[in-house]
């Protein structure tokens, strides 16, 4: 680690590589675990969304319950069930025949873990760094998430040829256990005490009322609910359906993905050494190609310029990933840092449920092609307009972080940093 990085920082970095590495792989395993007992594609769809229901309904009282307690005992509890989720369903596949209700109970407990987990995680994460070194320190943090999301997919899909799916589930859980021993050793005494509150629905009120005060901050999640929806759309639906009818096969697309983690990772190390002065602006103009990859999909382009295409898309959506951590880290209070991190993920994961449902719909009623230039348009819709507002044209990096709010002061009237916001 450089010069930089703290011993929280460390242990954080060390731990998220670990489970993205396991993670990436177990996603692979849970797959092939309902195909070979027999479940179709409708099947390893329902697991999917037994994951994500979870993630949904939890993720603003994980975000106010991380707020509440010490975030790194939030963590561990939930590395505990993940662990133990994911050591059951590997129990139940090594034995024989595992049912689909019992693959759904076990996956939906490992989502309502990362539910508490991940406001928590982000919210430590951003404690841990100073203002100075906070983009540069995100940087290098996803790009060893990203590097290990990247080596997970791969490892996860020969493991499971190699051994079977229920060892690598098994690999998994022990991931968890792993981290979860090395986050129990973050050290929180930087942290100053949490005044009492008035209860986990003030708390959420008190969050809402930080996300929404906020323009820049709704509206670029705002955005994202809509982006993430349609490309979650074309990726999990349609590039598979046209990778079979024009690329020739799952293998083209698998490397097309591929070069989108390859992309991520690459965008991570650039922002280790770039650093805009206006964080959102710039950031926001990144994400204008994601739309794409949908586009290429539309088309379709040759496997060797879709792989471009994924690739390029990874880097500018990295180079938006660090300057959003960065602008959080710069001007949100850390005393609610988990609860605005809840809503944005539950911003960024609401509506892909229901994207990816009406795909299918979609491609009969507009033809495949249509739908996914409409993807490739509301992309670019949505991030035009997140443009016109003016707090995401004139954020500035300030290399500092704000201050800590005195009880009874509303986030409307929190001081921010000199040369913040224009």
């Amino acid at each position: 680690m450089p010069d930089w990085a703290g011993r929280n920082y460390t242990l954080l970095t060390s731990a998220a590589f670990i489970t993205n590495l396991g993670s990436q792989a177990a996603l692979i395993a849970a797959a092939f675990a309902v195909l070979e007992s027999g479940g179709d594609g409708g099947d390893v769809g329902l697991v999917a969304a037994a994951r994500t229901l979870p993630l949904v309904v939890f993720l603003l009282i994980g975000g106010a319950v991380a707020d509440r307690l010490p975030r790194h005992r939030v963590m561990v509890a939930a590395n505990a069930l993940n662990c133990v989720s994911q050591g059951l369903f590997a129990v139940l596949v090594l034995a024989g025949e595992p049912h689909l209700w019992q693959m759904m109970l076990l996956t939906a407990l490992g989502g309502t873990g990362q539910a508490f987990f991940g406001p928590a995680a982000e919210g430590m994460l951003m404690s841990s760094v100073s203002g100075e070194q906070a983009s540069r320190a995100f940087a290098v943090f996803r790009m060893a998430m990203q590097g290990a999301a990247l080596g997970g997919a791969a490892l996860g899909g020969a493991m499971v040829a190699v051994i079977g799916p229920g060892w690598v589930l098994a690999a998994d859980a022990l991931a968890f256990a792993l981290a979860g021993a090395l986050r129990s050793f973050l050290d929180v005494s930087h942290i100053p005490p949490r005044t009492p509150g008035h209860g986990l629905l003030s708390d959420l009120r008190e969050g809402w009322r930080e996300f929404i005060g906020r323009p820049w901050l709704w509206g670029i999640v705002v955005q994202f609910s809509l982006a993430n929806a349609v490309v979650a759309a074309a990726d999990a639906v349609y590039g598979p359906l046209v990778a079979r009818d024009h690329l020739g096969g799952a293998g083209p697309w698998g490397l097309a993905l591929g070069f989108f983690g390859a992309g991520t990772v690459g965008g991570a190390l650039l922002m280790t050494r770039w650093k805009p002065r206006r964080l959102l602006l710039v950031g926001t103009l990144c994400v204008f190609p994601y739309a794409f990859p949908s586009a290429a999909l539309a088309v379709p382009v040759p496997v060797p310029v879709l792989c471009a295409v994924m690739f390029l898309t990874g880097v500018t959506l990295e180079v938006f990933s660090v300057s959003w951590m960065t602008a959080l880290h710069q001007e949100i209070p850390e005393e609610k840092l988990s609860r605005v991190s809840a809503y944005d993920w539950f911003g960024s994961v609401a509506m892909v449920p229901l994207a990816t449902a009406l795909a299918g719909p979609a491609e009969s009623a507009f033809g495949r092609s249509h739908a996914l230039w409409g993807c490739a348009a509301l992309v670019v819709l949505v991030t035009a307009a997140v443009l016109c507002v003016p707090d995401v044209r004139n954020l500035r990096r300030t290399g500092k972080t704000v201050m800590t709010q005195p009880a009874g002061t509303d986030s409307a009237d929190a001081e921010r940093p000199v040369g913040g916001l224009g």
